[in-house]
């Protein structure tokens, strides 16, 4: 991991956080968010959503803060149920100091689950965003709705950055026989990103999200192409990744850049690193899952935890 000083403010991070079913206790009746209500098998009740929003917004606030001596100015986000649970996580006593502000669009999701894009107020300034629905289909033959692709077009200091944040349909019902279904939303990147390139060929892209694959997965493969630049293959093994399932390590949450980064001639935005972010702050503190992200809930056990992955950023400088 790259080390800087962290009184040297021309470094920024982006980062990545899959939330783990961060719902409010209601019962939206449009959607399947029965489990995370209060009378539900998992009591999700006031307090436990309470303690979820102050635990992630320490962990948010810890993110980077060795590597560039501030938390990151953007953070994509996955599996927040609405608006209000990002109004609370940013005026939480953690964030509230940082001044966050979020972008977020009700998506199609079964479930209710959306993706977001938090951006501190002070040092990023919206210019537009728009969502782009990902049409598949199950198994079966029927319409899959699942999350929409969030694109935040914003500026900081001067430069504009294109983000789009993901959240790919999941391996449930097999990875092979979900294939499909994850090259399927990288061909839609790669769709939005062309249309983006079009425009101005040195745009500065960065895709972010929960992929539901790991960086060597062929839908990963599809996304990254001739464009783009993928720092988190360097960071994916056997011992490390963002998630980990029946004992193996998974690196699912990634950020992508594009490589107009590494521009020689007129870049004053330089990518330098990737990082989990895997402190033990966020791992489970002993026994059989000991180092393992710590969840909120497995499967109806509530533990108390912050999510079931890691957080990932990545490092910039700004000249």
């Amino acid at each position: 991991m790259l080390k800087q000083n962290s009184s040297d403010n021309k470094l920024f991070t982006v980062g990545f956080y899959n939330l783990e079913n961060l719902f409010d206790i209601k019962n939206d009746i449009k959607t399947l968010d029965d489990d995370f209500t209060e009378h539900a098998d998992r009591k999700w009740n006031k307090e436990r959503f309470r303690k979820k929003i102050k635990k992630l917004s320490k962990v948010i606030s810890k993110i980077g803060i060795k590597e560039a001596g501030h938390p990151p100015i953007l953070l994509g986000v996955a599996e927040v149920e609405n608006s209000y649970v990002l109004e609370k996580l940013t005026t939480a006593k953690h964030l509230k100091p940082y001044n966050y502000g979020f972008v977020h669009f009700d998506s199609p999701d079964e479930r209710g689950i959306d993706t977001a894009l938090l951006y501190r107020k002070e040092e990023v300034s919206i210019i537009e965003k728009q969502t782009y629905t990902l049409y598949i289909t199950t198994e079966t033959g029927e319409r899959d709705y699942t999350r929409d692709i969030l694109h935040v077009t914003c500026s900081y200091k001067k430069e504009i950055l294109h983000i789009l944040v993901n959240h790919w349909p999941s391996r449930r019902a097999g990875t092979i026989e979900t294939d499909y279904k994850r090259i399927a939303a990288a061909e839609k990147n790669r769709e939005i990103s062309a249309s983006i390139i079009a425009k101005n060929p040195d745009s500065k892209i960065i895709i972010m999200g929960d992929f539901n694959d790991d960086p060597k997965s062929k839908s990963l493969q599809v996304l990254a192409g001739n464009e783009f630049y993928n720092p988190m293959e360097l960071l994916h093994t056997k011992y490390e990744g963002s998630l980990n399932y029946k004992g193996n390590w998974n690196l699912f949450d990634q950020i992508l850049i594009s490589n107009s980064f590494f521009q020689v001639q007129n870049n004053p935005i330089r990518f330098k690193d990737a990082v989990i972010f895997n402190k033990k702050i966020v791992q489970e503190y002993t026994g059989k899952y000991k180092g393992n992200p710590f969840r909120t809930y497995i499967g109806k056990k509530y533990l108390g935890g912050y999510s079931d992955h890691f957080p990932v950023f990545a490092l910039f400088s700004k000249k």
